[in-house]
């Protein structure tokens, strides 16, 4: 196997010119997110029987996984009393009636309700932030009822929880983790561009990516860690059952007759792939296996035009070796 041509470093490259949300845009709208969330705790420290107790950055943006390709930042809104409705329209239009009296100054078509969630656009930098509400009624942890994107319904979560996660597999491969998280949902990105009906969403990623972080997979190795991730898709077809037990028993989890089980870290009862048919398994699958193919031909071919003909089979014409 050689690398003179491609190799760890070329690709680290692409991430950082590419993939990557450049830092100073993160800073932004990390920032941005703040002025919002200070704006509502400021409002809140003069109005304790607001029914919003909450705000907080969620999403790729808070655990350091964003794409260049950022258009909105996540955040959600706990919000509590008994007369926050649990009907999802209906929610929504009561948040958004509750933000803009949170902030007088936006206008009302700076803060509009969405399928499932509240957008509040900021003028000045053009940046969205979609806010989700999470009905909460007290419990440890911040645990509480989030509107699930996939289909509506609602979930018990924890963003601080959700965050905590991350954090550790983060800490445990510093730079690389969330590196390497960034690739793959870069190349589903680009397989979603080439058929619409392709779907892998980023936290099934996240969570598969954990998996191998946890049983010990090296990310240090851009080329070995992508081909790590493709090639337990293919050997597992998804039907591996995924589970972590940061905070609960995998004894706890029942049993499920959904094709791929990938389980909540947070929520026992949540498998985050139950919407996922044996036809997306299997397209997940082939897709894999055709970049996990590329991968081994690119690290095996006698030339740099070749073995970039490769590279750019699983990132597109952008890799430029």
């Amino acid at each position: 196997m050689t690398r003179i041509h491609i190799d760890h470093r070329e690709v680290a490259r692409f991430a950082e010119e590419k993939v990557n949300l450049p830092k100073d845009k993160a800073d932004e709208y990390r920032a941005q997110a703040g002025r919002l969330r200070d704006k509502l705790e400021g409002y809140l420290s003069e109005h304790e029987d607001f029914s919003l107790k909450r705000i907080q950055l969620s999403g790729s943006l808070a655990k350091g996984t964003a794409l260049r390709s950022i258009n909105d930042i996540d955040m959600a809104v706990y919000v509590s009393g008994s007369d926050a409705p649990h009907d999802l329209r209906a929610l929504l239009d009561y948040l958004a009636e509750r933000l803009r009296k949170a902030f007088p100054n936006f206008t009302p078509d700076q803060v509009k309700p969405q399928t499932y969630s509240v957008t509040v656009s900021f003028r000045g930098t053009g940046l969205d932030v979609d806010v989700v509400p999470v009905l909460y009624a007290g419990k440890p942890d911040w645990r509480g009822d989030l509107i699930s994107q996939d289909d509506g319904s609602f979930l018990e979560t924890s963003i601080p929880l959700h965050l905590e996660f991350a954090r550790k597999r983060k800490q445990a491969q510093p730079v690389h983790f969330a590196q390497v998280v960034r690739l793959v949902k870069y190349w589903a990105r680009r397989k979603k561009l080439e058929n619409e009906d392709f779907r892998f969403k980023s936290f099934m990623i996240e969570m598969i990516l954990a998996k191998l972080c946890d049983n010990g997979t090296n990310f240090s190795d851009y080329p070995e860690a992508l081909q790590s991730f493709f090639t337990y898709v293919a050997q597992t077809g998804l039907r591996e059952r995924i589970i972590f037990e940061d905070y609960y028993k995998a004894s706890c989890v029942g049993k499920l007759s959904d094709p791929v089980q990938i389980m909540d870290p947070i929520n026992e009862s949540n498998n985050v792939a139950r919407l996922y048919t044996s036809v997306n398994a299997e397209a997940i699958v082939e897709a894999a296996l055709e970049a996990g193919d590329a991968i081994d031909a690119a690290l095996m071919a006698p030339n740099k035009e070749l073995t970039l003909h490769y590279w750019q089979q699983v990132f597109g014409p952008s890799f430029s070796g």
